[in-house]
């Protein structure tokens, strides 16, 4: 595939490029104010994709083995507890 020249643009010629994107960004936003607003202000957000946690600004929790330990304890003790009250 043929790689596109670069063309030299005259200023006016993307500075009226750069007007017309920016009114279709303003109406965009606008239609997402409104949509947000349907939903009562509450946010959607999409659901996670296979992507790394680092993407989409989330940090990974580091726990130590013992944390590790005392959680899985808590767990055990927790449906030890259900299992007893249910029978």
């Amino acid at each position: 595939m043929a790689r596109p020249q670069k063309m030299n643009m005259d200023p006016a010629i993307l500075g009226a490029a750069l007007e017309g994107l920016e009114i279709q960004k303003r109406k965009i936003e606008e239609q997402i104010a409104a949509v947000r607003s349907m939903l009562g202000g509450r946010t959607y957000s999409a659901p996670a994709s296979s992507s790394s946690a680092s993407d989409n600004g989330r940090r990974t929790r580091n726990l130590s083995p013992e944390a590790r330990e005392r959680i899985a304890a808590a767990q055990k003790k927790r449906w030890a507890a259900y299992r007893k009250a249910k029978s």
